[in-house]
């Protein structure tokens, strides 16, 4: 086999990203820089960098903000989050991107991140990277959202773009009106922490749920002959409900393929006893799941190699399964785990494992992202691409 040099290419916040110019903002505005971030923003222009000092114990800059500009938002103290006590909005604007970094909001459910409208004639992107976030609302036209490495304790609610290793109480991809200008990518859910579970409810583009750690999948809307992936996720809801676990219910008339597979789940069964329910409207594949309960489905879908009544443990505090969804995946190669044995059912699985984005000691480390990686070559070039950013 020829050998061929193999090039990653990481992007993200750090590195040598080159910014127009460089506005600091201090407490008191010391040493002559701002004193608000606001301030900041009011005099920065396009592609500037607003560098924010974390004032001492923790206290907050108290203002809401409005970006109406392409800019990028980081700390001045390596691994430490400067606090801002207000509503973020981002007025949305063809090809505008906001990059913010290092962020907390407190805790003050009243102030969120938002996107105020739609953007027309282009797309805007907004980059949310290791930040504490009370909600994150950006579900409008023509808007692609990234966020990773966050916690955010209410909901992601987003119309498009890639959510990465973050613990929420909810994640949801939904959007009221068709994107008039296309991302040119699928909607990514990889590698996250769920409370109340990951829902898809719009009709523009592809989906894949990867290794997600949450209490159901719930699909109310697909585009029309979309492929999506529902792969290597753990469902464990100790608490029972009305729905199933996996919960196909498509009301926009919408047709298309759903994959489930090399999942691991557990849950109280409630006002259904349900593993996987397809209202007929979408084309599902089940294969390589296997669940604690009885293996029971409703609705028409291709089945293969699904086991119920398994013994598993699952532990939603440290977010660990253990048991016999070793070994349980489909044993095609493509997705053996990061160890190149059988993928393991559940979110530890396959090239996205959840050790690619949390790691048992991540300490001061930058945190990866995102990450692709072809299992077998035959000939021709590897391409790797990933992405990350440095806290």
């Amino acid at each position: 086999m020829t050998k061929k040099l193999l090039i990653m290419a990481m992007t993200g916040l750090s590195g040598t990203m080159a910014f127009a110019a460089d506005l600091y903002v201090r407490n008191a505005g010391a040493g002559g820089a701002y004193s608000t971030v606001s301030a900041a923003i009011t005099a920065a222009s396009d592609g500037d960098r607003i560098i924010i000092q974390p004032k001492t114990n923790g206290t907050a800059y108290v203002e809401n903000l409005t970006i109406n500009k392409s800019l990028t938002f980081v700390s001045e103290t390596s691994y430490n989050k400067y606090f801002i006590q207000g509503t973020i909005t981002i007025n949305p604007a063809a090809g505008r991107v906001v990059n913010i970094s290092s962020l907390s909001s407190g805790n003050f459910t009243i102030y969120n991140v938002v996107a105020s409208g739609p953007s027309t004639g282009g797309r805007t992107t907004i980059n949310l990277y290791n930040c504490y976030l009370n909600n994150v609302n950006t579900n409008q036209t023509n808007t692609t959202t990234n966020i990773s490495g966050s916690t955010v304790s209410g909901g992601i609610s987003f119309s498009h773009g890639r959510i990465t290793a973050n613990k929420a109480q909810s994640i949801s991809a939904n959007s009221t009106t068709t994107d008039t200008v296309l991302a040119t990518t699928d909607i990514e859910v990889y590698g996250n922490k769920s409370d109340f579970g990951l829902t898809h409810s719009q009709s523009n583009y592809n989906f894949k749920f990867y290794n997600n750690f949450c209490r159901g999948v719930f699909v109310y809307a697909i585009k029309t002959g979309s492929a999506n992936e529902i792969i290597n996720n753990t469902i464990y809801d100790p608490n029972g409900g009305d729905v199933a676990p996996f919960f196909i219910n498509l009301n926009n008339g919408n047709t298309g393929n759903i994959a489930i597979m090399n999942n691991a789940a557990s849950f109280v069964v409630g006002a259904t006893n349900v593993c996987i329910k397809n209202n007929n409207n979408a084309t599902v594949t089940a294969s390589y799941n296997v669940f604690t309960n009885p293996f029971v489905t409703e609705g028409t879908m291709t089945q293969s190699n699904n086991s119920g009544s398994v013994n598993m443990n699952f532990n939603n505090t440290d977010y660990t399964i253990s048991g016999m969804n070793a070994d349980a995946g489909n044993p095609d190669v493509s997705y053996t785990d990061l160890d190149l044995t059988r993928n393991d059912a559940g979110h530890y699985g396959g090239s996205n494992s959840w050790a690619n984005y949390w790691p048992a000691d991540s300490g001061g480390k930058p945190q990866v992202n995102y990450l692709v990686t072809p299992r077998t070559i035959s000939s021709g070039t590897l391409n790797i691409t990933g992405s990350g950013f440095s806290k």
